[in-house]
């Protein structure tokens, strides 16, 4: 091979997409005996004298030194594409007893593991030198505010002068350098990777968003968090987990030793069931030890209110309209004294932050009221709009519409929030993916007819023109919301990505019909 030439694609993964997560330019090899003995791994063969410089549970994304994690998948187990990692470079084999039987006869070690999934965290901190034990992992989970809170996290952090990484929903970013999310938390050996590449490029603290996925398939496994924090609980992703009570304890997973400092947002009722004895808790409706008082809103959404935790006491004002938005402002203000920050560097970092998609406001000289928000579960929708609701002199006007192929029992219940709140609401389609929209939208509107004194509904399927129909519709005081996609520059339709932006189309309809 060349120098500066790639390893042939196998024929089996020619055309797949081969946009690889980032790796660390340098990494230290570990011999594959010591992951095996620290895995308490079954080894196929006596001889590991191979050394381990990567690992990828992708086989398209295979370096030569990786380890290949072949874990079973719900249509194809990962063991089928061993072969075919093997000749793309990789010198080992992380799998179950089934994956085994179906990556005999290879001509590398194949590691036998109960839970490989689980395993694999860990072995890919390992091989990547522990990197989150040089970083400051401040980890956010809940079902909403994560990626508000993050973001105010770092908006503190780089105030304070630190040098951050971002890993979230909307994007991951380096040092500065964006980079596209695919997930909200990464597989476990991408981000043990984008750890380390983090500390190549002299980031120091990292805020991230951990999801109740990442936390139930062993995502964060191998992170050390310094901080670990719980914003709430709300109905949501009740297609992958059988119920609420599964649901929590799969964000309970975070405050499991993991994190060193533990903060909770004690308002709901799911956050007092994880304060223990050290833990730091924030509440705007009940004492806590960090809380606001005084919290004033101003006719442009920005909140103002005064900030009392232990041992400080400061003046904040928020660019982000919501109480709700209060409260992950205080849980941001906890995490960044706990990660050694001052209260004059938290301050700044309150007053500057901007977060894509969530109450975002579009103003381009209208006389009425546009926000994009990413709300798109029934107490997020309900919160979203309250806080709107509050500030608006006219009518609240909302374009909603839910995801397909998604926890189907919640659009009834986002039908009823949104039809109990505002005076016109358009149903629309998000993203239907493989699903039928006009079942999606039906199911919606069954749970907004429902609302007594409710008032009118439409349903456009089509969202450019709903959004163009709800600025036709809006008059001066009034507000118009777009909910559910927020950050979002795609609509995905019959398995295709189509190009859409709400905030775009929200401002080119007002620029159209209002100005």
């Amino acid at each position: 091979m060349g120098a500066g030439s790639l390893p042939r694609v196998p024929a089996k993964l020619e055309g797949k997409a081969v946009n690889a997560p980032p790796r660390p330019v340098r990494t230290e090899a570990v011999p594959l005996a010591t992951l095996v003995a620290r895995a308490d791994a079954h080894a196929s063969q006596s001889d590991l004298d191979v050394l381990v410089t990567g690992a990828t549970l992708r086989a398209q994304h295979v370096r030569p030194g990786d380890l290949f994690a072949a874990l079973p998948g719900a249509r194809v187990h990962g063991a089928e594409f061993a072969r075919d990692a093997v000749a793309a470079g990789a010198v080992a084999v992380l799998t179950d007893e089934q994956g085994a039987g179906l990556a005999r006869d290879l001509q590398v070690p194949v590691l036998t593991h109960g839970d490989p999934r689980g395993a694999l965290g860990s072995v890919a901190a390992w091989i990547y030198g522990e990197p989150s034990l040089r970083l400051s992992v401040v980890g956010v989970t809940g079902t909403s505010g994560k990626t508000t809170t993050t973001y105010m996290i770092d908006a503190g952090l780089r105030a304070a002068g630190h040098t951050t990484g971002l890993v979230g929903t909307v994007e991951t970013r380096i040092a500065g350098q964006r980079l596209a999310s695919a997930f909200t938390t990464p597989e476990a050996p991408d981000l043990q990777a984008l750890f380390a590449v983090m500390v190549e490029r002299g980031v120091t603290h990292v805020p991230m968003e951990v999801s109740s996925h990442a936390l139930a398939l062993g995502r964060v496994n191998g992170t050390r968090f310094a901080v670990g924090a719980f914003t709430n609980l709300s109905q949501d992703h009740l297609d992958f987990h059988p119920d609420m009570t599964d649901y929590f304890q799969a964000k309970s997973l975070l405050f499991d030793g993991r994190s060193t400092r533990e903060v909770v947002c004690v308002d709901g009722e799911w956050g007092p069931r994880l304060v223990r004895p050290n833990t730091i808790t924030v509440a705007v409706d009940k004492a806590a030890d960090w809380t606001a008082k005084d919290v004033k809103s101003t006719v442009d959404g920005e909140q103002t209110f005064t900030v009392h935790g232990p041992d400080t006491v400061f003046d904040a004002r928020l660019p982000i309209p919501g109480t709700f938005n209060v409260a992950n402002a205080l849980l941001a203000a906890a995490c960044l004294t706990a990660a050694g920050v001052e209260a004059e560097a938290i301050r700044r970092g309150l007053a500057e932050v901007r977060v894509p998609g969530r109450m975002e406001r579009v103003a381009v000289g209208q006389r009425f009221t546009a926000v994009v928000d990413y709300s798109h579960k029934p107490a997020a929708v309900a919160v979203a709009l309250d806080a709107i609701r509050a500030k608006t002199t006219g009518r609240l006007i909302v374009v909603l519409g839910c995801g397909g192929d998604r926890d189907a029992a919640k659009r009834p219940l986002m039908g009823r929030e949104a039809a109990s709140r505002s005076d016109l609401l358009i149903v629309t389609d998000d993203n239907p993916r493989g699903e039928d929209p006009g079942k999606i939208r039906a199911a919606m509107i069954e749970g907004a007819m429902a609302v007594a004194g409710r008032g009118e509904i439409l349903d456009i399927a089509n969202r450019r023109e709903a959004i163009a129909a709800a600025v036709a519709e809006a008059r001066p005081g009034d507000a118009v919301v777009v909910a559910g996609k927020g950050h979002e520059t795609g609509q995905e339709v019959g398995g295709v990505v189509y190009p859409f932006s709400d905030r775009d189309e929200l401002e080119a309809a007002i620029r159209e019909v209002s100005l």
